[in-house]
């Protein structure tokens, strides 16, 4: 497995190509990699490796897939506490970089608002800077969210490291749209919060799904803002470039046999048991299990 150390390095390496380059240099990719089926890998993520059953001894190198709005942050970030592995989102990173006001946060601003999705050269460039901070931090595996996007990014990340599992999170397009027109934030506390309330009765065979809304404390009440890009026509337009841009990277790991496809079936209080089981993963942290 790959350190943070060496991904730091390789992504330093690639942030040197020219945002035109559609090839890349085989020299850095792995050979004589063989296909592994889903049930291998998640049979080998389960063995530990060592044979020790505690999930937080097993260095789990994951992504997370899904179209904005989805959830990939909420359930990524749970096994990453769960595991004690770093949650690294790309989305996060972004907005850190434009609160900070650094040399980036204007052109970041421009494509955020936009609903673009930003160069390889600018993913690079952030991911090494949050794994040069890991590294001085000791972490040790992490799970991926909101990256890789394209299949060039795929194809870098496999030359650089072993990714155990992708998991593909899936929700109806409707919902997603509800769920971030719904979004909001404190800014004072920084607490994140959803208005909207999904409630869509079963029919034609169809099943019915229902997420309460999150909402804020009283006190958050009067303090709420919307995110810039959270308005209809720039997550429609994110949407699209992420269902067009989706599907040959979600083939690129099928083909691997490192694809889980995971349709959640509700909100976190019915997803998030059922991701588990899907993961052959147990949460005995009770504070958690409530909190769902």
């Amino acid at each position: 497995m790959a350190t943070l150390k060496n991904l730091t390095k390789s992504f330093k390496q690639f942030r040197n190509f020219s945002s035109t380059t559609t090839t890349i240099n085989k020299s850095v990719i792995k050979e004589g990699y063989k296909q592994q089926s889903l049930d291998h890998n998640l049979q080998r993520f389960n063995r530990g490796g060592d044979g020790d059953s505690n999930p937080k001894d097993r260095n789990v190198h994951w992504v997370f897939l899904g179209c904005p709005g989805v959830g990939k942050g909420t359930y990524a970030g749970r096994l990453s506490n769960l595991l004690d592995v770093p949650h690294i989102a790309t989305g996060d990173l972004v907005r850190e970089e434009l609160s900070s006001s650094g040399p980036l946060s204007k052109q970041l601003s421009e494509i955020v608002n936009q609903g673009k999705l930003l160069s390889d050269d600018i993913i690079f460039r952030l991911l090494s800077k949050r794994l040069e901070t890991g590294e001085g931090n000791g972490e040790s595996g992490f799970i991926l969210d909101g990256f890789p996007r394209t299949v060039r990014q795929a194809e870098i990340l496999e030359g650089v490291t072993d990714i155990d599992l992708v998991i593909n999170l899936k929700l109806r397009e409707d919902v997603i749209l509800s769920k971030c027109l719904g979004r909001r934030k404190c800014n004072q506390c920084g607490g994140n919060y959803n208005l909207a309330t999904i409630d869509i009765k079963a029919e034609n065979g169809s099943p019915g799904m229902y997420m309460a809304p999150l909402l804020p404390p009283a006190g958050c009440e009067s303090k709420l803002i919307t995110r810039s890009d959270d308005t209809e026509e720039v997550v429609k337009e994110r949407l699209r470039i992420y269902n067009e841009m989706s599907q040959p990277v979600e083939e690129f790991y099928r083909s691997r046999g490192k694809l889980l496809e995971f349709q959640l079936p509700g909100g976190i209080p019915e997803s998030w048991p059922k991701l588990l089981h899907a993961l052959n993963l147990e949460d005995h942290d009770d504070k958690q299990s409530a909190a769902a």
